[in-house]
């Protein structure tokens, strides 16, 4: 197993206002993570606000909102591990390899043990070559993946180099599989939960995912976005963690 990377912060300036900085948010199911930031914005009144690094409308979970100049952070975070608490459903391929695709296959599942189940998962812990998915954010000669499978076109991807440091099964109540997931910037875990039911003979699809980690940083310690705006201005500037804390 490659050793975890470390990442070290850029060195704030030293004039640093105290409302640049850190906001963590437990974002819930249904807004994109640039409608957090947008409302953010909007509801404070700030002129800078970011993220970093992006979850899917349906994801929940930890979701690292930068600040004023806290947005000079944005490639530490985007670059940081990731860890995810998700749950996957036998049986089922999607388009998307997620809930909000369309079904392409269904399988019986019922075969499927948990000794079986942890097996396959166990081949995608450590450096593994992954390819983006379709539906996808990621862009091939300028162009979203998605944009093209919209218009029924699969292009070529190309494959990249992951990490996942950790692939636990927590719970199996078949067809679904709950598990935590670490791993490194980029990875798609839809995709690794749909290669799991290839490689099981059943099709699977990611059903839930909630980001539970980013770098040190933990869920446990964010607000829920609905909490945070109704927050006055005194108890906003106290959620907000300081640029240097992260030098």
């Amino acid at each position: 197993m490659s050793p975890q990377r470390r990442h070290r912060a850029p060195a704030p300036p030293a004039d640093i206002d105290p409302w640049d900085g850190v906001l963590l948010v437990d974002k819930p199911a249904g807004p994109t993570s640039h409608d957090v930031v947008d409302t953010v914005r909007g509801t404070f009144g700030f002129g800078k606000v970011g993220h970093g690094g992006t979850l899917d409308p349906a994801a929940t979970g930890l979701l690292v909102l930068l600040i004023g100049r806290g947005t000079k952070l944005s490639n530490f975070f985007m670059s940081s591990d990731k860890t995810y608490a998700g749950t996957m459903r036998l049986g089922v391929a999607t388009d998307s390899q997620d809930a909000d695709g369309e079904v392409i296959a269904e399988a019986p599942w019922d075969h499927v043990t948990r000794e079986m189940l942890e097996a396959e998962m166990a081949k995608y812990r450590g450096d593994i070559m992954q390819t983006p998915p379709m539906v996808s954010a990621k862009k091939v000669a300028g162009v979203p993946l998605y944009k093209h499978a919209r218009r029924g076109k699969t292009v070529k991807r190309e494959a990249k180099l992951i990490h996942v440091y950790t692939f636990r099964l927590d719970e199996f109540e078949p067809p679904h599989a709950s598990f935590e997931l670490k791993c490194t910037k980029g990875t798609y875990v839809r995709t690794i939960c749909a290669d799991v039911g290839e490689g099981l003979g059943c099709g699977a699809h990611l059903a839930s995912l909630r980001r539970i980690a980013s770098a040190d940083l933990h869920v446990d310690d964010a607000i829920p976005f609905e909490d945070l705006l109704k927050l006055a201005e005194g108890d906003l500037i106290d959620r907000i963690r300081p640029v240097r804390e992260f030098r």
